[in-house]
């Protein structure tokens, strides 16, 4: 049950700012310029596209009632329904999350099959993609998700929201209402640039591909700040039982961390898809990520070293102790690897998983909405709508699920700076006991394993 305090910050709670380099305080104003600019810039060219296209001139081969209305619809879809996803959460997060794990392969699926025998030309294509994804994720879940990694990732999710920082939800609602309201100003660029796509060429996609970058970054930007505020007001309550306000720790963030904020949102996403590929082609291999983190293999010291350049639960330290993104990554991911067994423990949580798999449901189910609306009334824009609905409703989906990262994230951060705090119980120390005896068990198969492979050589 969801308890939320309403409290002014304490002298006591403001950290002292860390000392800055130079070239940190550089980059940090390069990038905090960078997203200004690119705002300012994107909306004036959606401002241009959708005047250019709408209003100066007359497409004849261009309906905007039939384009926009699909489109717009399913941007509100997910709007509504990724608030109603974390109300489901903040009810029972056991339940919504297992719902969400195996709901989101089938909902895949159907997009896919629908792709597949209603689209044309390459669009069968993605289609297929999309179903072979859905099994990988099926194959996935069963190969390398077992059940009490599941339950302990619902227990310290339930452990982390069990008393919200005052005014998390304001900050979560507000926040989705945003990305939605942004999504459907984006829209109306998109519209304009498609409306003259026969005068403009290659252009036109020059334009859109623009506009969807824009989009894709401002959403990793909107989420991280949540991210920061909450885990900051998230972080004091775990680890020195102060009370802080969201909105305190937003101020705070907007002023003096969006540099950090704007370069974390650029380097994660990329280093966890590569530490992804990694980490599974190991897993295929019959190993884990214990050795993963003991080898000195090519691919192996990428994956152990790029934790250390930027991990997400650095943006917990750039709140709590003023730091730059990766002083914060390198600090944090040090604290973790300090307490033996920590490290594989937090990188085995599945809260980002289920945060990336509701917000990909929201968005196949946004493409839903607008691709069966576009084949029924205008069969031409059925596959660029059921795109960008999918586009938008995933990145509508991550804004709005930010404050359940946030807080689990500050919950592990808290207990690596203090695992004797009184705020934490054993679970944590039982569940790497656990990890121990769940090792011991693998290697000791493997020994068993290769005499017998030798055997069957030899024969």
């Amino acid at each position: 049950m969801e308890i939320e305090q309403t409290v002014t910050t304490p002298p006591a709670a403001q950290q002292q700012p860390q000392p800055q380099t130079l070239t940190g305080r550089f980059f940090r104003c390069l990038f905090t310029s960078i997203f200004y600019v690119q705002l300012i810039l994107i909306s004036a060219l959606v401002i241009f596209l959708t005047l250019r296209g709408l209003v100066f001139t007359k497409p004849q081969n261009f309906h905007p009632k039939k384009w926009y209305t699909p489109l717009l619809s399913s941007v509100a879809v997910s709007g509504v329904l990724s608030l109603s996803w974390q109300c489901f959460f903040l009810c029972n997060i056991a339940a919504t999350s297992k719902a969400t794990i195996f709901l989101t392969p089938l909902l895949t699926l159907s997009v896919g099959i629908f792709l597949v025998g209603y689209g044309k030309t390459f669009v069968p294509g993605v289609g297929g993609v999309l179903v072979l994804f859905s099994f990988a994720l099926v194959l996935h879940s069963w190969l390398f998700v077992t059940r009490r990694r599941r339950e302990f990732t619902f227990t310290i999710m339930a452990l982390s929201t069990s008393v919200l920082p005052a005014r998390t939800r304001v900050l979560a609602v507000v926040s989705s209402i945003l990305s939605v309201l942004y999504s459907a100003f984006l829209v109306a660029g998109i519209g304009g640039a498609t409306a003259t796509a026969t005068r403009t060429g290659l252009v036109y996609v020059l334009f859109i591909s623009l506009i969807v970058i824009s989009l894709a970054w401002t959403m990793q930007v909107l989420k991280n700040v949540q991210v920061v505020a909450i885990s900051k007001a998230s972080y004091v309550h775990f680890a020195r039982f102060e009370v802080i306000s969201v909105c305190d720790a937003l101020c705070a963030t907007l002023r003096s961390h969006l540099g950090s904020v704007c370069i974390g949102s650029t380097l994660v996403p990329v280093f966890v898809v590569i530490r992804g590929m990694i980490r599974t082609a190991n897993k295929m291999e019959n190993g884990s990520d214990r050795t993963m983190y003991a080898s000195d293999g090519d691919c192996s010291w990428v994956a152990n070293h790029m934790i250390l350049v930027g991990n997400r639960y650095g943006f917990v330290h750039v709140g709590v102790h003023n730091k730059g993104f990766v002083q914060a990554s390198r600090d944090t991911w040090q604290e973790f690897r300090r307490t033996v067994g920590l490290e594989e423990l937090v990188d085995a949580d599945l809260t980002s998983s289920i945060c990336f798999l509701s917000a990909f449901g929201i968005g196949v189910i946004s493409a839903f909405t607008a691709g069966i609306w576009a084949l029924l009334i205008h069969k031409d824009y059925f596959f660029q709508l059921t795109l960008y609905a999918f586009i938008i409703g995933y990145f509508v989906g991550r804004v709005s699920s930010a404050w359940l990262q946030a807080c689990v994230m500050a919950y592990f951060v808290a207990y690596a700076a203090n695992p004797e705090g009184a705020n934490f119980d054993n679970r944590i120390a039982e569940r790497i006991a656990r990890q121990d005896v769940e090792e011991n068990k693998r290697l000791a198969e493997n020994e068993v394993r290769q005499p017998e492979e030798q055997d069957i050589t030899y024969m």
